[in-house]
């Protein structure tokens, strides 16, 4: 991997990669010379036992721009500057112009609610230079590429001595919002443990403690037994939909090694891993003839120290259930947290294991 760190006008960093050394032909651009004033705050939900954040500067941050202007391309016009130079790199990755945490978010003093600074880091990962592609027409060493991106940021991250939890994301598709169509992700980074990956981590480590041995561990194995489940098994990691997937195409990409972090991963690990994530979102695509709307995850280890149950995995939550149908949250789900599934697990991993990979085009067209 080569990387290459920068300083745009408004003071924000950028870090450049790529499987080949880094080049700029261009000025280091940004949209705005000026910074953000950006002051997020947190106030503690009580009955929730969560931090609600809160970020008013984001009311202004870029919303269906015009056809003609991406913000996420390489800049072409110096009257108009976007967030990416011209080069030869593979990712980018900046720091978000208007963030709903930031690691220097001032004291907001007293407030309701036990208010308090809004400390974190928020980043735009950018996969690649061609805005119409998709995360899966990357290569398998472009996506093995990004997940030593991801690990990198997250020891970054981790060495301010400020962030206990990092998660990786990548929102896809209008039907769940996105107004950026440019294949990209972000970095959420937390000053605490958000609520998912805490209940993961007590549930991982009360296993291991009545076991003896992580979670993956016996996974992994019973679903290899199993068979109905596992969507393609390459070795030293597996994609599955798992047996109490909530969303009806599911779909996790997991080591088949327990490890926490992705920078624990050996190379031959990290290999298989980005083969068995980009089979999964090819399918996931090929499944209806059309690009899937999802929500993709990436789960770590906390980092307030060393944490040998928890599972790293990646989670997909495709949103159509069907062709054209939504899969909307119901009364259940966002009221009590207890999803309800149209179908059952081995019936959507059978489905998934048969899309012709043939036909699922790699030219960032719909197929």
């Amino acid at each position: 991997m080569h990387q290459q760190d920068f300083t745009k006008p408004d003071g924000r960093a950028l870090t450049l990669y790529g499987l080949h050394p880094v080049r700029v032909d261009s000025e280091i651009p940004s949209p705005s010379p000026d910074p953000v004033d950006a002051r997020p705050v947190m106030r503690w939900h009580p009955l929730r036992s969560e931090w609600v954040m809160y970020a008013a500067h984001r009311m202004g941050r870029t919303f269906l721009p015009p056809p003609e202007y991406n913000p996420l391309a390489p800049t072409s016009d110096p009257e108009h500057p976007t967030e990416l130079p011209r080069g030869t790199y593979d990712i980018a990755v900046f720091q978000n112009r208007f963030p709903s945490l930031t690691l220097t978010a001032p004291d907001p003093g007293l407030g309701p609610a036990d208010t308090r600074a809004g400390v974190g880091a928020c980043e735009v990962v950018v996969f690649s230079q061609d805005a119409g592609g998709r995360l899966c027409d990357l290569s398998d060493e472009q996506i093995g590429l990004l997940l030593q991106v991801w690990a990198d940021r997250t020891t970054r991250l981790a060495a301010t001595g400020k962030i206990k939890s990092v998660l990786a994301f990548e929102n896809r598709g209008v039907e769940v919002g996105v107004t950026l169509h440019h294949p990209h992700g972000q970095i959420y980074a937390y000053d605490h443990i958000p609520p998912v990956q805490a209940t993961m981590l007590r549930s991982a480590e009360a296993y291991h403690a009545d076991l003896g041995r992580p979670w993956l561990a016996d996974f992994v194995p019973q679903e290899r037994a199993s068979g109905e489940r596992v969507i393609r098994d390459d070795g030293e990691a597996l994609s599955v939909v798992p047996p109490f997937a909530r969303y009806t195409y599911e779909t996790w990409v997991l080591p088949a090694r327990p490890v926490g972090l992705l920078s624990e991963l050996s190379d031959a690990e990290r290999a298989s891993f980005a083969r068995v994530l980009r089979d999964a979102l090819r399918r996931l695509d090929g499944l209806f003839g059309g690009r899937m709307p999802y929500l993709m995850t990436v789960h770590q280890a906390p980092l307030d120290g060393p944490h040998p149950a928890f599972p790293l995995h990646i989670e997909i939550y495709p949103y159509l259930r069907a062709p054209g149908r939504m899969k909307y949250l119901a009364g259940t789900e966002q009221g009590a947290g207890e999803f309800a599934n149209d179908k059952y697990p081995e019936a959507a991993a059978q489905e998934l294991r048969a899309v012709n990979l043939e036909d699922v085009k790699l030219d960032g067209g719909d197929q």
